[in-house]
């Protein structure tokens, strides 16, 4: 992955804009989340590693369950393993409500699992895991308020494909693929040309999708937003059956699943309740904003609505705006010296601040939300660990997933104290994973 990344474009124009805060809110308050949570991506058989959080904020045990499917590890250019970045993606799992959403991208399916709401650690599965209407299943969002779990495929049939879900009985019918023509196989050959990451905006009104680009072969990586739409069934036919017309959302609106009065003949009343469920649309609209490449883990801003802090492998971070057509422009940008790939984010609301992490160089690198400019850089070569991929951040503290070298370096998590606010981070514990997991670990969620 890293000869890959460094034979990318290396003058990519760089843009910057008067910077606008994010809307000003309650401060937060540090403190510690339940557990924290990755899948270990198993070729043989999948799994959920749940990992209690202490009232410190370190990490100690942890317990394995399995998904009832198969992970895989993408390629690179020579043909072999691509780990430790195995999935070429962001958001292995989502966390809705006390429910985990898993991608196996063996078997080509999604499972959900519950949590128990006596010790975080316990998972069951429900239901059954359902099958994807792709191949190479590497990223997941799921919607608590929307009860929808997205899921982005980057095999040789790559698209978004979504499905309903139900705490009770568990997953529906993954619905009709949204392709994305990437030109790929299976597994794919990563890290460039493949889907990303998908995640839903702050709102919950619309999902959006990373695709990585490949400068080297003149290919443009791009940004897609799909609103979420209200019908009244399992599809927008059915809607018009029964007359009512699918709903698109504004900004904060048309969100959720509820009950929608049908008028009786002829506009009269007297006519059925009929569920509304949130679906995804089959449309979206895509956009490359200038001086971007690479585009990879992105999350919305909080308090913005329309600004996503997305990592570019090939230079360092952006913040980027989505408007009111759905396109996006850039509004800032930063390259990172010395940088290999960074390529996933997290923000946190205690320090107001986002933090990214490399695959290849050892280190957190905090950033601004306003302009994506370089606050802080948190080396951690002493702990010997190569490089860190998916990280989350739950008050006062963050939790960084190093999958190791696959050879004489295990998996382990990086835990960080951001309790002092911003640019104040500093490593309390490198967590030992090698009992509960492989190289092949990708993702990283934690329990409030």
């Amino acid at each position: 992955m890293k000869s890959l990344i460094l034979s990318i474009l290396a003058s990519v124009p760089l843009v910057a804009a008067a910077p606008r805060g994010c809307v000003a809110g309650t401060e937060p308050q540090a403190s510690t989340g339940q557990a924290v949570y990755f899948i270990t991506n198993g070729v043989e058989e999948n799994a959920v590693v749940a990992v209690p959080i202490g009232a410190d904020g370190t990490l100690s045990g942890g317990t394995t369950t399995g998904t009832g499917g198969q992970g895989s590890v993408a390629v690179d250019a020579d043909g072999q393993p691509a780990v430790p970045d195995a999935l070429v993606g962001q958001s292995a799992l989502s966390l809705a409500g006390m429910n985990i959403f898993a991608v196996n991208a063996g078997s080509n399916t999604l499972s959900m699992l519950s949590i128990s709401a006596d010790d975080p650690t316990q998972l069951a599965l429900v239901g059954n895991p359902v099958d994807i209407p792709g191949e190479f299943p590497n990223t997941v969002s799921a919607s608590e308020e929307n009860k929808l779990v997205c899921v982005g495929t980057t095999g040789a049939v790559a698209g978004i494909s979504c499905a309903s879900f139900d705490d009770e009985t568990g997953l529906g019918e993954m619905d009709g693929l949204r392709a994305i023509d990437l030109g790929q196989t299976t597994p794919p050959l990563g890290p460039l040309n493949t889907v990303s990451q998908v995640f839903f905006s702050e709102a919950q009104d619309s999902l959006l999708v990373t695709v990585k680009g490949d400068p080297n072969v003149n290919n443009t990586g791009f940004l897609s937003v799909f609103p979420v739409e209200q019908d009244c069934g399992a599809s927008a036919g059915n809607a018009s059956a029964v007359g009512l017309k699918p709903r698109g959302r504004g900004r904060g609106k048309g969100k959720g699943n509820g009950r929608h009065q049908v008028d009786g003949p002829e506009g009269g009343a007297g006519g059925a309740a009929v569920d509304m469920v949130a679906v995804l649309s089959q449309t979206d609209v895509r956009s490359s904003p200038d001086g971007t490449a690479v585009l990879f883990g992105s999350l919305p801003i909080p308090g913005t609505n329309n600004r996503v802090f997305a990592t570019d492998a090939s230079f360092g971070a952006t913040i980027l705006e989505v408007g009111a057509d759905d396109s996006a422009s850039l509004v800032a940008s930063q390259a990172i010296d010395g940088q290999s790939a960074t390529c996933w984010v997290t923000i946190s609301e205690l320090t107001g601040t986002a933090f990214v992490t490399d695959v290849g160089v050892n280190r957190v690198v905090e950033m601004s939300l306003e302009d994506a400019s370089i606050i802080n850089i948190l080396d951690l070569s002493e702990n010997g660990n190569p490089g860190l991929i998916d990280l989350r951040a739950v008050g006062g503290f963050m939790y960084a997933l190093s999958p190791g070298d696959g050879a004489e370096v295990g998996p382990r998590i990086s835990v960080l104290d951001i309790s002092g606010g911003e640019g104040t981070a500093t490593e309390v514990q490198n967590f030992d994973a090698s009992a509960l997991t492989g190289a092949e670990a990708m993702g990283m969620a934690v329990l409030e």
